[in-house]
């Protein structure tokens, strides 16, 4: 439920339903492959959030991030959706 106003940004474009999550203005000064996240639209989910947000590391979530966005395909996609759903 809370990601629902999210899931409206998805339908009016400004986000992907997959992606990296946005970078706060704290790590785009200290971030070092900031440019490969800010190269896409960051998503209601993604990579690191089903890989155990919660239970891994800041810089463990955007190595993550950063290999969505290196390796991305339609078939990440569904997985990372199928994985999101269950």
């Amino acid at each position: 439920m809370d990601e629902l106003p999210q899931l409206f940004n998805v339908l009016k474009g400004d986000i992907s339903l997959v992606g990296p999550r946005a970078l706060v203005p704290e790590e785009l000064s200290v971030f070092e492959k900031r440019h490969a996240i800010l190269s896409v639209k960051s998503g209601l989910t993604g990579l690191a959030q089903v890989s155990g947000r919660r239970n891994i590391s800041f810089n463990e979530r955007r190595k993550l991030d950063v290999y969505y966005v290196q390796n991305w395909s339609f078939w990440l996609d569904i997985v990372i959706l199928f994985k999101t759903i269950r």
